[in-house]
């Protein structure tokens, strides 16, 4: 596996790193909203409400007939962001199978970008294991525990304050309620956990007599987007396999994210074919 990290700006022009002196408009996707009716004690308004409702979704059904006019969903402002340019560090970084080692490399690279002044740092997908599924349950961490529960986001937060810098800490392999994870922590100037993404799209693949993976083995997908309000602005979280799903990124949108994080550790069967084309079509 290759580590990586993916940035993402939310525009159709080339993301320059740091610079974000201009926001585009964003798109926020033309959703069916469906209002319950409340009761009534008159009969004729509950009828009444049934019937507006049922023609809601008869003229929404036949905007299916024609698309072109369903793909132009109103524009929406973004909110203004906290700083309007800033430097962003992505750190590459190879695993070992030496988990201190790890996390004290992931530690010292952070520290060396905040000495060039950045204000975010990312790090890469299961920076602290190995990427494997019999890995994956030593390597875990219970992050909601945190301490010496979870020695490799104690050291993104303590980083992260000490530094005064915002840190996308890429992936961790997360243990809670039984279950494993692929979990990213966002920590913020002071230190705090501002939001935790888990992937939401697990990696399963079988390409015979090249590769064959399967996240779900042991991974647990989760179950939500994340979308987190940051010193630096608006962040849309995803990890690797998520930036396959075009989705979730125009839910980003549609709720005003700045910038989309995606680290990754995609292999070298299918990375080479997908990531930077994915990374630009995002």
């Amino acid at each position: 596996m290759r580590a990586g990290v993916a940035l993402s700006r939310l525009s159709s022009s080339t993301f320059q790193f740091g610079n974000l002196n201009q926001f585009p408009t964003i798109y926020k996707p033309n959703l069916l909203q469906l209002s319950s009716f409340s009761r009534s004690s008159n009969p004729s308004n509950i009828n009444l409400s049934k019937k507006k409702l049922f023609h809601t979704v008869s003229s929404a059904m036949a905007s299916s007939f024609m698309p072109e006019q369903a793909r132009v969903p109103p524009a929406i402002e973004l909110p203004t962001p906290p700083v309007t340019k800033f430097k962003i560090a992505l750190c590459q970084l190879s695993v070992t199978e030496d988990k201190e080692r790890n996390i004290s490399h992931a530690r010292k690279a952070i520290e060396e970008a905040a000495e060039k002044g950045v204000d975010l740092v990312l790090l890469p997908e299961i920076w602290n294991s190995p990427y494997s599924n019999d890995s994956f349950p030593i390597y875990a961490e219970d992050i909601d525990s945190g301490g010496d529960a979870s020695p490799s986001t104690a050291m993104l937060s303590e980083v992260a304050h000490r530094l005064q810098i915002t840190i996308v800490g890429g992936s961790i392999p997360e243990r809670s309620g039984g279950r494993l994870y692929n979990t990213c922590c966002v920590f913020g100037k002071d230190g705090k956990l501002r939001a935790k993404h888990r992937k939401l799209h697990l990696f399963d693949i079988d390409i015979p007599g090249q590769i064959t993976f399967k996240e779900s083995k042991t991974l647990t997908a989760g179950e939500n987007p994340t979308i987190v309000d940051t010193d630096v602005g608006r962040i849309g979280i995803g990890i690797c396999y998520d930036i396959r799903f075009e989705e979730l990124a125009m839910l980003y949108a549609a709720r005003g994210a700045h910038l989309l994080c995606y680290p990754g550790a995609f292999n070298m069967t299918t990375g080479p074919l997908h990531w930077e084309l994915l990374q630009r079509a995002r």
